[in-house]
């Protein structure tokens, strides 16, 4: 199968720039994953559509202000640095730009006395930074970062983006990108959620570069993603194993729940932390999901490829180009799918 299988038209005007002045406005279109069939909705109709029984699995990772701006030892001239995965206390992997200028040996200088060592080089500007021993690294991080939003978004990030690419119940830092799916969630909805006798529990993954870092082959059985790391927590894995015994329905909010649910299924279901690269592809058995709120996402990515598994390739491009006839909102401040 070609990555260009999972191509389709949007429109440069669909894409959202900013957030809906109220998260829980979006449109969310239903699509039944065994007949295709589908209706606009909005998310406010999520509650109505779970049922009793069902556990409700959010990832609680909280994005970190992950672009920084340096300049090298003895040069002028600004870097940027996208930090995308912590890989040691002090070690981090990164993007940078230009990556031509840094090479390892390269000392970087940033604001409030951070600075960092290249360690190693990889492909497309990827690096491994080695961190000057700070105190309260993440602090710092706060008062000079900036939120990292996507290249889509063409926009300088703003304060208010400091809130609202989040979602309300984020509780781990260490993404670099938001899990979107979970953006569109307020008290209100979750507390409905509750009310309808569904139960909650939370996973981390820290979303990098293996969510998304652009394809850069033809074929889908080429595609290698990066490893990106997890936790399963003690209380949701058992109230995972619990939900399996009594037959009820698993729902994931956004892929990289689906991601963690799918890879604890073929690893361990007992608690613990650990690091995936999972590929979820048509053809992919899900083991544990059921049904999945999502976003809408970028032509021929792995997200897309990932839904397509979950709920067959036709029926969500045919929903994809309803989506962008009625001129639905993409990517991450979008609007959301309901798959089951």
């Amino acid at each position: 199968m070609l990555v260009s299988d999972f191509d389709f038209h949007l429109p440069e005007e669909l894409i959202a720039q900013q957030p809906l002045p109220e998260r829980d406005a979006s449109r969310m279109l239903v699509l039944d994953r065994h007949t295709g069939a589908f209706r606009d909705d909005s998310f406010r109709s999520l509650p109505s559509l779970l049922r009793p029984g069902d556990l409700l699995v959010l990832n609680n990772s909280r994005v970190i202000p992950a672009r920084l701006y340096a300049t090298r030892y003895g040069f002028i001239g600004q870097i940027e640095v996208l930090l995308t995965q912590q890989t040691a206390p002090l070690e981090w992997t990164a993007l940078v730009r230009p990556g031509k200028k840094v090479r390892v040996g390269t000392t970087l200088l940033f604001a409030d006395q951070l600075q960092a060592e290249v360690i190693a080089a990889g492909e497309f500007g990827e690096r491994t930074l080695r961190f000057a021993p700070v105190d309260d690294f993440f602090a710092r991080l706060d008062r000079i970062g900036h939120i990292p939003l996507p290249p889509y978004m063409h926009r300088p990030d703003d304060e208010a983006d400091r809130e609202r690419y989040q979602t309300v119940y984020n509780q781990q830092p260490g993404s670099a990108a938001a899990p979107t799916a979970g953006l569109h969630f307020t008290p209100r909805v979750l507390d409905e959620v509750k009310a309808r006798g569904v139960q909650i529990a939370t996973i981390t993954l820290h979303v990098g570069l293996g969510t998304f870092q652009p394809v850069r082959v033809e074929r889908l059985d080429e595609i290698r993603l990066h490893t990106e790391h997890y936790t399963l927590p003690e209380e949701t894995a058992r109230a995972i194993q619990s939900a399996q015994r009594e037959g009820r329905r698993i729902v994931a909010a956004g892929t990289t729940t689906v991601r963690t649910l799918e890879h604890c299924v073929r690893t361990s279901l007992e608690p613990h932390s650990g690091e995936t690269n999972i590929f979820l592809s048509p053809g992919a058995e899900f083991k544990l999901v059921q049904a999945l709120l999502t976003n809408f996402h970028l032509p021929q990515s792995t997200l897309l490829m990932l839904v397509s598994a979950f709920a067959g390739r036709e029926n969500v491009l045919r929903a994809y180009n309803h989506a962008v006839v009625e001129r639905y909102r993409f990517f991450s401040y979008g609007d959301c799918m309901f798959i089951a």
